[in-house]
């Protein structure tokens, strides 16, 4: 077996995984990165983040506008009847997919010296304050650290007996690029009956079209088209941008089985970021964001504790599990009492009605589930 020592284990090459690695690279520590699958890839993913990791990002020398990132200033959003309402974004944001952002990250991580494998870990054990991680093609590595940046639903999950794995989730989302008219400065979120679909235009004009649906609403339909032209275009406004576009994909992309469940963010001394962490709900925009600002919180906690500044395991992982909770527990929170809205009709109408005649509300809103610019002047 192939035996091979570094300092941190990433498991898992999304945005949190790889912000991670440029990060502690940055710092001087040898990082190994395995993913599962190659760069460039499409995800299922909103592909709006927030600007409030722009700084960090820049910081890192991994300044995502370089890619041809959208600037997205506006937020409009539709009832399942269509009503609307728009707002400028507090802080504003950025537009880019999945495909040129991860890649873009990867070449950041590789010009640092990242060791990136392409393979999937089948097994981590800890052992005498040390982890071993085997893999599907047979190596064998060891390090001091583990992050599990591993997504949504992972094999790891299920290895690691997470408690939220256990619970079928109710929820489906589908994603597809289209070409056709949509502005390159706004982020919209349309509701349909059991869902939602956010649309953006990303860095090369193509709009992103991105929508959760509850699976027992879906499975009702054949195939996806169906599902669409009997459910989702009820929305004036996704038919009008559907039926005057062109798919880009041969094929949606789908994942199902999205979980919003509670998940421990530290399991087996291994440090979880972005989504093995926690995922917000989708409607509320800044997923994202999440991962990247996560993928700061446990990088400059594992920098102290190698410079000895943080003296023990037990005290780092207490340190991340507060400071991500400070971070994101409020967020999650109102995520998922917006989602109890949201997608129904009746209670969606008696939100946007709050909405339209109280002015100020929506900024308000957006504020509760987006973070303030992450501060790098001590870093």
């Amino acid at each position: 077996m192939n035996n091979q020592h570094t300092d941190i284990i990433i498991i898992g090459g999304g945005l949190a995984g790889l912000v991670s690695a440029i990060h502690l690279l940055k710092a001087g520590l040898k990082v190994i990165l395995i993913e599962k699958n190659e760069y460039p890839k499409h995800k299922v993913c909103g592909e709006y983040i927030s600007n409030e990791v722009l700084p960090y990002l820049q910081w890192l020398d991994a300044d995502p506008m370089t890619t041809g990132a959208k600037k997205i200033n506006r937020f409009l959003l539709s009832t399942t009847r269509g009503k609307t309402i728009e707002t400028k974004l507090p802080l504003g944001g950025f537009s880019v997919s999945r495909f040129t952002l991860d890649h873009f990250l990867a070449q950041k991580a590789l010009e640092n010296n990242c060791i990136i494998l392409e393979d999937t870990v089948l097994d981590v054990q800890f052992v005498n304050d040390s982890f071993i991680a085997k893999t599907k093609e047979g190596k064998q590595l060891s390090a001091k650290m583990v992050i599990g940046a591993f997504g949504k639903r992972s094999n790891m999950d299920v290895k690691l007996e997470r408690s939220f794995i256990e619970n079928k989730s109710p929820f489906v989302a589908v994603k597809m690029h289209l070409k056709g008219d949509f502005p390159d400065d706004l982020v919209a979120l349309h509701n349909f009956n059991g869902g939602y679909c956010g649309l953006s235009q990303v860095e090369n004009g193509n709009i992103n079209a991105c929508y959760i649906s509850n699976y027992k609403s879906f499975q009702q339909y054949k195939n996806i088209e169906s599902f669409q032209q009997e459910v989702v275009y009820k929305n004036l406004h996704l038919e009008k941008v559907f039926k005057n576009a062109v798919p880009v994909f041969e094929k949606p992309l789908t994942i199902s089985q999205i979980s919003f469940s509670n998940k421990t963010t530290v399991e087996d001394h291994i440090l979880m970021c972005g989504d093995a962490a926690g995922m917000i709900h989708p409607l509320c925009g800044n997923g994202m964001a999440m991962a990247i600002h996560s993928a700061k919180i446990a990088s400059e906690l594992i920098i102290g504790y190698f410079h000895s500044k943080i003296n023990s395991r037990q005290q780092l992982e207490t340190a991340y599990q507060h400071q991500w909770n400070v971070a994101f527990k409020k967020r999650i929170a109102t995520g998922r009492i917006l989602q109890t809205f949201f997608g129904k009709d009746n209670l969606a109408r008696a939100v946007m009605y709050g909405i339209t005649h109280i002015p100020g509300i929506l900024p308000v809103i957006i504020r509760q589930t987006h973070g303030k610019a992450l501060n790098v002047s001590e870093l």
